[in-house]
């Protein structure tokens, strides 16, 4: 694994001459935050070595690379899912490139259900600690002393000071910022009207199918992480139709402004 990490990090910088500190995951229905990047690169999964390729709707399948305030970045337009049948190693194997490529800071998004009585769809959730979920984590196995140590700890998963960065914008431009446990499950399926109560009950306040095994490989190798949920149905009053994708799809696309706005003033306080 070491060795594909390293191959595919050494062609992507030098593809690009990539020398940036911060990546970005973007969500379902977030691609679309890129065209505010001065876009410089722009390669298809498919064309980098190891790299899986996302086959779900809502999800570009490119790495961006360009500037974004000031700071040269790597975007992912797409991420991958464990329900798409990837192992715990391949869907995570990005966040190992962006550390190899010399990347500190990791920045994710991700489209969530709420389940906190207090939010309301297009809300946008701060990510302040998560609930894993998946019933496996993306650590098992033989470990790498290279890319970090056997025991994570998770204790600060999400980078408290820049938490507080982006808090403080947040009250500064009268940005409605909500704060939360994120849950993340396996996925695909929806979850049922007593699994949404259920996971209200045991401090969940959003609900999704990714992000959590991005953010544990993230801590395995010192990375900062900051995530945001975007609140794209209420899974607390759902409607006798049920969710769907596309609902999810186009309330991402409302809320990206102040998913942007956040992650703009985040980035720019990162040295």
């Amino acid at each position: 694994m070491l060795q594909k990490i390293e191959a595919t990090a050494n062609f992507i910088k030098e593809k690009t001459n990539f020398r940036g500190k911060t990546a970005i995951i973007l969500g379902s229905g977030l691609g679309n935050f890129t065209e505010k990047m001065d876009i410089k690169h722009s390669l298809s999964y498919k064309d980098i070595p190891n790299f899986p390729v996302s086959t779900i709707e809502g999800h570009a399948g490119k790495l961006i690379i360009g500037t974004f305030k000031g700071q040269e970045v790597v975007a992912m337009q797409g991420r991958f899912h464990y329900y798409e049948g990837y192992t715990m190693e391949e869907l995570t194997f990005p966040i190992r490139v962006f550390k190899m490529m010399g990347i500190d800071y990791l920045l994710v998004s991700n489209a969530a259900g709420g389940i906190n009585y207090s939010f309301e769809v297009g809300d946008i959730m701060m990510i302040t600690d998560h609930i894993n979920m998946f019933g496996t984590n993306p650590l098992i196995g033989k470990n790498e002393e290279k890319l970090g140590p056997r025991f994570t700890n998770m204790s600060n998963a999400y980078d408290a000071q820049l938490c507080e960065v982006a808090r403080k914008f947040a009250r500064s431009n009268n940005i409605r910022l909500q704060e939360g446990v994120y849950v993340g499950l396996t996925g695909p399926s929806f979850e049922t009207n007593a699994e949404y109560r259920y996971l209200n009950t045991i401090g969940g306040d959003s609900v999704g199918m990714s992000t959590v095994p991005e953010v544990i490989v993230a801590n395995h190798m010192s990375m900062h992480v900051f995530g945001i949920s975007v609140i794209t149905n209420n899974g607390l009053e759902v409607p006798e139709e049920g969710n769907n994708h596309n609902e999810v799809l186009d309330v991402a696309g409302i809320a990206a402004p102040k998913l942007e706005a956040i992650f703009g003033a985040v980035i720019e306080n990162i040295d």
